[in-house]
This record gives structure tokens, C-alpha cells and sequence, in this order.
């Protein structure tokens, strides 16, 4: 990966110490000397800490004492999979009876054109005037409550950035642009003029989260607009963007400000629920990160990955980050199913320089996402080009049963939660992480544990139906076959047949968590 919108400044060394920073400014590590490590920070002082511990997890441990910890997700979370789509209130509701007749568990549906969409030169984005669109979601109080009955739950979507509608957008709702630009809540430029940033074909503003009067005014529209309008999650997007040159109320320079933005902006959400009395049963997920975020997010997400194949803004790529978020406190992580950018124009494609999802491409998503701790699809942001979860019976089919192995993981999915609450330690856990003294796993990218008991090594290449899968020491037994495969001496590489819903998957041999799994999927029918 190149870039990351969760910038921890930390790392931890096979010698069982770790380094971080306490500084908000932009900071450089470079680990290329086998020797030495150098750090860079644009301050005149540097603040940070080393750590030393006996394993990489006590290091977990001790570096989450200080960022804060994430608290477990709302237990109905567990139970099923977000569905992200959009297309108003008859969309939903057909989508909702196809997955019915499939007897697909739904925790929530995520709908983040809430709001209503505008066409742009990538696609289709939102309105960025955080109120319901009733053109677009009729009855909607209708809909929340249907869906409730069957215990499902409903999601949108919110940014920190404004955009002043036309007036016939608006429809006789309120112009938030206007309410924070008369209320000077938005960051300004150097000429004092309100600071508008390009996002495709519209410029927006941002608030100014350094300035108390905007942070309450804020959560004030999370309160009435999103909670009053009966949403039970959504996704806190961007807050990476805060303007390096902006001009904030705190007087704070963008320097100093720029990553501490994306951490008072989780903390204005957490504060929102807890607020209404609603922590514990209400969830956000956010991309942009710093230090604490952990403290204040209740889920994370991995940004916007191309729906490809490719290393380093793929489906590898969300690997990546979900094992190496995990070291630094991001311990409730996910990515979208099937991934967000494509570039699918015609012309681009026939070039050979455009791509957009296939189904391939989708299903071995899925089967990665299905152990980790949130299975959330996304249309992504050219819906029309890419294969979807309900495009057909196959995938409607394909995605009810990832759903349903997911489902089945519920018990040891909240056991985890509960020792991250504590200890700081991920769910989805590099395999260093409990093997510290084996050298061959610092070098794995394209596996991991889901705590300690499950392996999974997600097939992440086209037409592939093989995996070389790396053992760690001990008997492990894999999931679909009951064969068994390891060494109680050493680790060792096994070549894994992986065909098409039949993921490489192992637990620990005699694991009682792993066999509390074992029977809850074949309770479902999900396993002989």
C-alpha cells in the first residue's frame, strides 16, 4: 500500500520493542536499515515513548493503554451482514424480500444515498446536506419500522464537509452551508475566505471541529437528523482532509492540526450516541485515523480500495491494512466487499486501463470479509458497471451463505470484542503476533489469524485455485475437509486446493472455541 487515511505513528521490532509518537504533526519513519531506525517529525520537539515487552501483544497491550481501546460493537451487529445499497425505498424492499427467499441474515442495511444523489465525473456521489431525501426514500419512518420488526437496522452515511445545494435541491429543508457559514464554523484560507475544496465536479467546505460551538452544532445534526430519523449506524466518512494551510478557529496550524482533525471528528460522533443514551445499541465506522482514534471510533474501515487484483490498491491491499491496522489499536477493522473505485468508461476499458469488479472478484471477497468482523458490501462508486451482491440468483445465493458462515462465527467474534475492550489486542491479528519466535511469519502479507484459533489465507489471484499456505507450529485442521495438516515441531508450507467457496480456513486442533464454531455451523447446514 502507498498511502493509509490512518496514519498511527508506530511500529513494533522482532526484539520486542515499540515506538511511538505523542506530536500531532506529520512524521517520517524510515525502517530500510536492519540496524537502526530513523524518525523525522515537522516540529521543533519531538514526544513519544518506547515500549518493552516480552511479545508482540503485551507491546499491544501497553501502546492501546495509552491511545484507548475500542468497546465491542452492538451485539445485533454479529448476527448478519450489512447490506450497502442504494435506489430509494421500492429498491430496498425488493432486495429485502429477494434475500428473504434465501434466508440471508440481515443485521442492517446501509443506505448512504439517504440523502440523495448527484451525478459527477466518477460516478454517482451524495448530497452533502445531511438531511433524509424524501424523493428518494418515501414512507421512510415506514421502512425503518419494517425492517426493525424483522430486527434489522438501518444505516446512512455523513461527512464533515458541507456543500451549498441549489434551491430546488433543498425543497424547503434546511441549508446547512448556510447555517455554518453564518455561524463561521467553516475552516477558512488564508484570505480569510471560506476554505472550498474540490471533490470532483463540487467544491465543499469543511467545519471546523477545532472550534467548540461547531463540534456541539454538529452533534447536533447527528442527534436530529440521523438518530431522529430512527438510523441505528452510519459511516463517518473522510476527516482525512483537513487543509495543511487552513485557517482554524483554535488558531492551531494545519501542521499541527491536520491529523488531530480526524480524531476530534470520531469524537464527535461517539459523543453524539453517548449523548442520547444510546452506546452500545448505535455504531459508527470511519477511514481517517491518528493516535486515539481507538478511544473514540467504534469500527473502522479500510477506505476506498479499486476493485482489482492488484498489490497495492486492491484486494490485497485491504489485507494489508486489516493485519497491520490490528498492531496499532485499530483492533475493530473491515473492508468493503468487492472493493469501491472502478474506472469503467468504455473507452478506458478498450484501452486496456479501465476496470471495473467481476464476479470473481466479489465472491473471494466475500470469502475473506466473512472472518473478519464486519461483512459489508458497497456498490461502489460506478454501481451500474460492477457485478453486485443481487445481481443474480448465483450472487444472491453466493453472498446468503458468506453471510450465514459469518453469522455462525457470532460467539467467537464477541469473545474477541470483549478482550479488545481490555487488552487492546485485534481480531484480525498478523500471524507474528502469536509466533514471534518464527521468523518465516514477519514475512507473511497474505494470511491471518482471526484471534487466535482460525487461520485464513484468502485467495487474492485471479483463476486461482490453490494456495501455498504457511502453518505455524501445531496440528491445524482445516474447516471444509477435517483433514489435518502442521507440524507440532516447526512451521511449514502446505499447497491447499481453494476453489470457489472453499477458501483455505484452519482452526487449531482440540480448540473448544473452534469447536463451539464447528457446531454452530453445522447447526445452519453450513458445514458436514
Amino acid at each position: 500500500m502507498f498511502s493509509s487515511y490512518a496514519p498511527a505513528p508506530h511500529f513494533i521490532t522482532s526484539k520486542m520493542r515499540s515506538l511511538f509518537l505523542m506530536n500531532t504533526e506529520p512524521s517520517v519513519f524510515d525502517l530500510r536499515e536492519k540496524e537502526t531506525a530513523s524518525v523525522r517529525i515537522f516540529s521543533n520537539r519531538m514526544q513519544g515513548r518506547i515500549l518493552a515487552g516480552e511479545t508482540p501483544l503485551e507491546l499491544i497491550e501497553l501502546y492501546t493503554a495509552h491511545t484507548g481501546r475500542m468497546a465491542p460493537l452492538p451485539e445485533w451487529v454479529n448476527y448478519g451482514a450489512i447490506v450497502g445499497m442504494q435506489g430509494g425505498t421500492r429498491l430496498v424492499q425488493s432486495v429485502w424480500e429477494k434475500l428473504r427467499a434465501f434466508n440471508t441474515p440481515i443485521a442492517g442495511f446501509w443506505l448512504q444515498d439517504w440523502v440523495g444523489q448527484r451525478k459527477t465525473a466518477i460516478g454517482k456521489q451524495l448530497w452533502w446536506n445531511w438531511q433524509l431525501d424524501e424523493n428518494t426514500y418515501p414512507n421512510w419512518k415506514e421502512l425503518v419500522a419494517d425492517l426493525a420488526q424483522e430486527g434489522i437496522s438501518v444505516g446512512v452515511y455523513i461527512n464533515p464537509f458541507l456543500v451549498n445545494p441549489p434551491s430546488e435541491q433543498i425543497q424547503g429543508r434546511r441549508n446547512l452551508y448556510q447555517e455554518a457559514e453564518e455561524q463561521d464554523f467553516l475552516v477558512k484560507d488564508e484570505a480569510g475566505e471560506i476554505y472550498l475544496v474540490d471533490n470532483t465536479d463540487f467544491a465543499a467546505a469543511l467545519v471546523d471541529l477545532s472550534n467548540p460551538n461547531a463540534r456541539e452544532w454538529f452533534k447536533s445534526l447527528i442527534k436530529e437528523e440521523i438518530l431522529g430519523n430512527g438510523a441505528k449506524f452510519w459511516m463517518a466518512d473522510f476527516a482525512e482532509a483537513a487543509q495543511f494551510d487552513g485557517k482554524f478557529y483554535s488558531q492551531e496550524s494545519g501542521l499541527s492540526y491536520h491529523n488531530q482533525y480526524a480524531v476530534d471528528w470520531a469524537q464527535v460522533n461517539r459523543e453524539a450516541i453517548a449523548e442520547v443514551g444510546k452506546e452500545g445499541e448505535v455504531w459508527f465506522f470511519n477511514r481517517a485515523g491518528y493516535l486515539k482514534t481507538p478511544l473514540f471510533s467504534t469500527a473502522m474501515w479500510l477506505g476506498d480500495q479499486n476493485v482489482t487484483w492488484k498489490e497495492n490498491d486492491g484486494m490485497p491491499s485491504a489485507l494489508k491494512g486489516l493485519i497491520s491496522g490490528g498492531i496499532s489499536g485499530f483492533s475493530i477493522n473491515h473492508s468493503d466487499i468487492g472493493g469501491y473505485t472502478s474506472i469503467a468508461y468504455p473507452i478506458l476499458l478498450a484501452l486496456g486501463i479501465g476496470f471495473k469488479r467481476s464476479k470473481e472478484l466479489l465472491f473471494r471477497w466475500m470469502e475473506m470479509n466473512a472472518f473478519s468482523p464486519i461483512f459489508r458490501t458497497h456498490e461502489g462508486n460506478q454501481p451500474d458497471a460492477n457485478v453486485q451482491f443481487n445481481t443474480n440468483d448465483e450472487t444472491l445465493a453466493t453472498f446468503s451463505y458468506w453471510a450465514k458462515i459469518y453469522a455462525a462465527f457470532a460467539g467467537y467474534r464477541k469473545k474477541l470484542m470483549a478482550e479488545a475492550a481490555t487488552t487492546g489486542y485485534p481480531l484480525v491479528r498478523h500471524l507474528f503476533l502469536h509466533y514471534p519466535d518464527d521468523p518465516n511469519t514477519y514475512k507473511i502479507e497474505d494470511e491471518f489469524l482471526l484471534g487466535s484459533e482460525f487461520l485464513i489465507a484468502p485467495v487474492l489471484k485471479p483463476g486461482a485455485t490453490s494456495v501455498n499456505v504457511y502453518l505455524p507450529i501445531g496440528k491445524w485442521v482445516h474447516l471444509w475437509s477435517g483433514n489435518t495438516y502442521g507440524n507440532v515441531a516447526q512451521g511449514m508450507y502446505q499447497q491447499i486446493d481453494a476453489p470457489l467457496g472453499q477458501p483455505p480456513v484452519f482452526y487449531r486442533q482440540g480448540s473448544p472455541d473452534a469447536q463451539a464454531v464447528l457446531e454452530a455451523l453445522k447447526e445452519k447446514g453450513l458445514l458436514n
